[in-house]
């Protein structure tokens, strides 16, 4: 058990989980509020600089850039949170039947995924996306589709090391099959790894999906997106460049949140880094 002491020394946590808390409450809470309306159009108040015309000025279209900020930062979470999610659960399922089933499944399994590592997510959000249509869709299946041997290296890395465990030859011996193994031996012991490159992988989808929307492939217009913003402020990066800083920023906060909070949870839970801490 973790003690409150020992988290206020975790400092790397600490900041991850303001910046991701920040992160997620700004997504929610652009449900119920925003500054301004970010569909309303206002030519006459176009390119307005920061407390010029609200917080953080408005774009080419007059829109108020700090609503347009924090409903961009709803629509990342709903595409990296599923993507991630189903990517998690194929990816768990096969690292996990690969390390219980070794020999020609395990290389028919760890070869499927390098196949799969062979196609950029861009490449297979396009394809993707010719066959069933642009938006969220096609960029959650291609993050998705990403994700999965990601997870299933890490998962099958990780309990390959348990299933060596005496209490596992115990487990055998006693007849369990090797799902039941897996279900209710090996996964628990493995969760601190998945929940880390949960982390991990989260930051690395908001800037697929960033990437996705900046060429055309991920959420919709008018929708707002951090990664559309920035293509947008391309033609007016002298004339205002906070149009292209303030996503940009979003971007960065949201990314180094994720991976300081990663960092931070392989800190607390990996019992080797608790131990080098004490040590320093």
């Amino acid at each position: 058990m973790i003690s409150l002491s020992s988290l206020k020394r975790h400092r790397i946590f600490f900041c991850g989980a303001v910046l991701t808390s920040l992160l997620v409450a700004f997504a929610l809470l652009s449900m119920v509020w925003t500054p301004g309306d970010p569909m309303r159009i206002r030519i006459a108040m176009r390119l307005k600089g920061p407390l010029e015309a609200g917080l953080l000025g408005t774009d080419q279209y007059g829109r108020d850039v700090a609503s347009l900020l924090m409903v961009g930062a709803r629509n990342s979470l709903a595409i990296a949170w599923p993507a991630v999610g189903m990517g998690a659960v194929f990816g768990i399922a096969l690292g996990s039947a690969a390390a219980a089933w070794k020999g020609l499944f395990e290389e028919i399994a760890m070869r499927a995924c390098d196949v799969t590592f062979a196609f950029p997510a861009i490449l297979s959000a396009i394809m993707i996306g010719a066959a069933i249509g642009q938006g969220p869709s096609a960029a959650i299946w291609a993050i998705a589709l990403f994700n999965v041997p990601v997870f299933a290296r890490v998962t099958r890395g990780a309990a390959k090391r348990i299933w060596s465990m005496d209490y596992i030859l115990a487990a055998r011996a006693s007849g369990k099959t090797p799902w039941a193994i897996a279900w209710q031996d090996v996964l628990p012991n493995i969760a601190s790894v998945i929940i880390i490159q949960l982390m991990i992988q989260l930051a690395v989808s908001i800037i697929a999906e960033a990437g996705f929307s900046f060429v055309g492939i991920g959420v919709s217009p008018p929708n707002p997106s951090w990664g559309r913003m920035l293509k947008e402020s391309q033609t007016f990066l002298q004339q205002a460049p906070h149009l292209a800083i303030a996503p940009g920023v979003a971007i960065a906060l949201a990314v180094l949140g994720l991976n300081l909070l990663g960092d931070g949870l392989r800190d607390m839970l990996d019992p080797d880094m608790r131990r080098r801490g004490r040590g320093r």
